[in-house]
């Protein structure tokens, strides 16, 4: 039955890939082997592939429930802790990602790992201690929510596996990522230079011609790619007037300025005024997901702010905001970014997977040779204006062998310097893009 299964999955890779142009003709591929015993178990039953979760009708607040809150409070903690290497690593430029979109192309990963391998990972985007089950359980529901019918906005989440044309897979391994992830799988002959197109046109296809080159080259050693993309697309519930636009000076790090399109709107906002900083909430419509805008005192760095984010800090905050009538001046911005997590992913207690002496992937198919990761790639793209924003990350994870107050207490919020800000889910607080803007 497995066997069968497996000559299944290759049949819809060999498919999708004969209904590309570009695409090589590929070999049959092998039978896949049975996966080992300690791979075989049956994953918790949950709504399973998104077009299922879909038809069955969405209900949102049974996702949410489905959602354990020590699993939002784990990976809030894995984003916080990202941001902050990541933004370290790159101090002087803006930064931007998607760390839910990191985290599914990690999870869909960690069910092809095994013993210290499976629980460095597990522990690192978020899920000490949970079982590979309750992962997979969660992070289901997890893209179930982001993905609800909102005719408000717009957030897809696409996953995808492209293995090397002629190598074997546990078919557990397979049914899993299909099962939670809803992924895509393919198989591809990764010698012929147009491989790389096929798989980028895949991810620009995915995040609306956003995200391009998410693969530059394939190196021989490589046997799997696994990708994942998400795209957002959301109108502010209040829009700004765009006629209210001007330029204003935006202070840099160097202590210059630069003119900035500053958009302004007053109201009554969801504000919290905390210690060294300021905050604005600004919901898109549906009100589902928000924008929130952190802006550090003056006299306070970015740098500075950023090492207040801790979960605990973070929980309180949420907690703190209050309805306050005030005025908001933010800069229009656009930021493209790209970045490679090996050494931050390490450093956050992952290099087991990194280590050919350690790494153990004996799920994804049988050893030798031992499969490591090789490179984890991170692009994203973001663009806020007057009538809300647009946002898109893809992740490539390569597998190689090797109320009203009175008018005197209105506050002011002039984002006028480098700022913090994530866009997150206004249920549950699963942060879904976060970043940091030092030059609009």
């Amino acid at each position: 039955m497995k066997i069968q299964t497996a000559r299944w999955f290759m049949a819809g890779m060999l498919f999708i890939i004969a209904g590309c142009a570009t695409a090589p003709p590929t070999t049959p591929a092998p039978e896949a082997p049975t996966a080992p015993a300690t791979s075989t178990s049956e994953p918790t039953p949950i709504a399973t592939v998104t077009a299922e979760r879909k038809a069955a009708g969405g209900d949102a607040q049974q996702t949410m429930n489905a959602i354990r809150p020590e699993f939002t409070r784990a990976t809030t903690a894995f984003a916080l802790d990202l941001i902050q290497r990541v933004a370290r690593q790159d101090a002087d430029k803006n930064v931007f990602i998607s760390p839910a979109n990191i985290a599914i192309a990690l999870a869909m990963t960690a069910n092809g790992a095994r013993s210290e391998t499976l629980q460095a990972m597990l522990a690192t985007i978020g899920n000490e201690g949970a079982t590979l089950d309750a992962m997979n359980t969660d992070y289901a529901a997890l893209q179930a929510l982001l993905e609800r019918d909102d005719p408000s906005v717009v957030l897809t989440i696409a996953n995808s596996l492209w293995a090397r044309a002629g190598v074997p897979f546990h078919t557990d391994f397979l049914q899993r990522t299909r099962r939670f992830y809803d992924a895509e799988i393919s198989e591809l002959d990764f010698a012929q230079p147009s491989a790389p197109d096929v798989i980028n046109g895949w991810v620009s296809d995915k995040t609306n011609g956003k995200i391009n080159g998410i693969v530059s080259d394939i190196p021989q050693e490589t046997m799997l790619i696994l990708i994942s993309a998400i795209y957002f697309n959301g109108a502010w519930q209040t829009p700004f007037n765009a006629e209210l636009t001007q330029d204003l000076p935006f202070n840099l790090l160097d202590g210059t300025q630069k003119q900035t399109p500053t958009m302004f709107r007053s109201g009554m906002f969801e504000y919290l005024k905390g210690d060294g900083f300021q905050a604005v909430r600004l919901p898109y419509a549906g009100d589902a997901l928000r924008m929130v805008v952190f802006l550090p005192d003056e006299g306070r760095t970015l740098a500075e702010f950023r090492t207040m984010l801790t979960v605990e800090n973070w929980e309180a905050w949420s907690a703190q905001f209050a309805p306050k009538q005030g005025q908001l001046l933010l800069p229009r911005f656009k930021a493209q970014y790209d970045v490679t997590l090996n050494e931050a992913l390490q450093a956050m207690g992952m290099s087991a997977a990194f280590d050919p002496r350690r790494a153990d992937f004996s799920g994804m198919r049988p050893v030798p040779p031992v499969l490591v990761i090789s490179s984890v790639r991170h692009l994203a793209y973001v663009d806020v204006n007057e009538a809300g924003t647009e946002a898109a990350a893809a992740t490539s994870v390569q597998m190689g062998v090797t109320s009203a107050r009175p008018i005197e207490d209105m506050f002011t919020m002039h984002v006028d310097r480098p700022f913090f800000f994530v866009i997150e889910d206004s249920d549950t607080g699963n942060l879904i893009f976060i970043g940091s803007i030092i030059e609009p």
